[in-house]
């Protein structure tokens, strides 16, 4: 099985954008120099749009080392279970 990036479920990805932000943020990996031009990154026109909304905080994607960005994702991973399994809890 292959794996892939399509979204699924196109309204999610502004609040996993935001889950995403407020892990990296949680886990310290912020910084307030970044101007959020001429990145050369996945994500550099986000950080654009997230650099004035979190106090002039952004991530440097591209600085991250993998077990940093790995953890961030790991994070979202574990949370987005967690509200799963509350959700169906909530059924029985």
């Amino acid at each position: 099985m292959s794996r892939s990036n399509k979204v699924v479920v196109p309204t999610s990805k502004a609040a996993l954008n935001q889950l995403k932000y407020e892990i990296a943020a949680e886990f310290g990996l912020t910084s307030g120099a970044y101007a959020g031009t001429g990145a050369d990154t996945e994500f550099a026109g986000e950080l654009g749009a997230q650099a004035g909304t979190g106090g002039g905080h952004s991530v440097h994607w591209s600085a991250l080392s993998t077990r940093q960005a790995g953890s961030v994702g790991g994070e979202i991973t574990k949370r987005l279970i967690a509200q799963a399994e509350s959700v169906l809890n909530g059924y029985q």
